[in-house]
């Protein structure tokens, strides 16, 4: 963080210094809240919920956030590495089946401090790694052996629309190698005899109005280079939200004949875990 070159961005800011670049965030840790959370994946949230960080801030710049009061109005509170650990031992202590770490990418010198902390504590259950897929490959490597469960948006298969609507320039080009990276690592997503996850690789993906998210690409993508029994949310929520309504491309919700069409062509190139074909939603 001397000069940051945490994500692909490497916009070196002197974070240490209290100077900000693309992510706004110096180098104090600020969360938005901690909390059991029980609206993610099946495999995280069980019966007793995922243990939900939400670090303010983020590399990406979406137009269509639908958390951006905490992506970009970054709303929330400072906390200490040693007052992070000791809030993922409460969430460990309360049953949470995991410390899901919300765009952590920005924030993964602060994390991974207050995870010894938090170890030497006795912190014992998954963390999971729940970014926007726009990472480096070396800060990964580095991550080996520390993150269990990488849960990413694959969010385009198109540089031009990565760029224009999320401030992401060479998206595509950077999230394949990241995602492949990620399942170098820990593998096709495991789950326990509860199904609880426990380790592996959980892809998100949501489908954008008007072909926007390039989604045959990217299940292609997964399919081929990444296996073909990788877990993988296709999302049917999106809404205009944030400042989507400046893109006419964008201002409306997705047509069920969109996603339904996603759904199908994720099952015909051979990808078979997080969806269901046969229902008009699935998560």
């Amino acid at each position: 963080m001397r000069e940051c070159t945490l994500c692909p961005h490497e916009c070196r800011a002197r974070r240490l210094d209290g100077r900000y670049g693309v992510c706004h965030s110096t180098a104090e840790a600020v969360i938005s809240s901690a909390a059991p959370h029980y609206g993610e994946e099946a495999p995280l949230t069980g019966s007793c919920g995922s243990g939900t960080i939400f670090f303010t801030s983020c590399n990406l710049k979406c137009t269509f956030c639908q958390n951006y009061d905490i992506s970009q109005m970054r709303l929330g509170r400072r906390v200490s590495a040693q007052e992070l650990g000791e809030i993922m031992l409460r969430l460990q202590q309360s049953g949470c089946h995991n410390i899901n770490l919300v765009t952590p990418t920005h924030m993964v010198p602060q994390f991974v401090e207050a995870l010894v902390h938090a170890a030497e504590a006795g912190l014992s259950i998954p963390v999971v790694y729940n970014c926007g897929g726009y990472e480096s490959v070396r800060i990964l490597k580095l991550l080996e052996d520390i993150v269990d469960i990488y849960m990413p948006d694959i969010k385009y298969s198109a540089n031009e629309f990565a760029r224009r609507l999320s401030g992401a320039p060479g998206y595509w080009d950077i999230v394949r190698p990241a995602v492949k990276e990620m399942h170098r690592q820990v593998g096709d997503l495991m789950v326990d005899a509860r199904g609880i996850a426990r380790r592996g690789l959980l892809i998100r993906h949501l489908v954008l109005p008007n072909g926007l998210a390039g989604s045959r690409a990217v299940l292609d993508f997964i399919s081929r280079d990444v296996s073909p029994s990788t877990y993988v949310n296709i999302m049917d929520q999106y809404r205009p939200a944030y400042r989507a309504l400046r893109y006419s491309e964008l201002s409306r919700s997705i047509k069920e004949s969109e996603y339904r069409e996603v759904l199908e062509y994720a099952s015909a190139v051979g990808l078979h875990r997080g969806f269901h074909v046969n229902v008009a939603s699935a998560h």
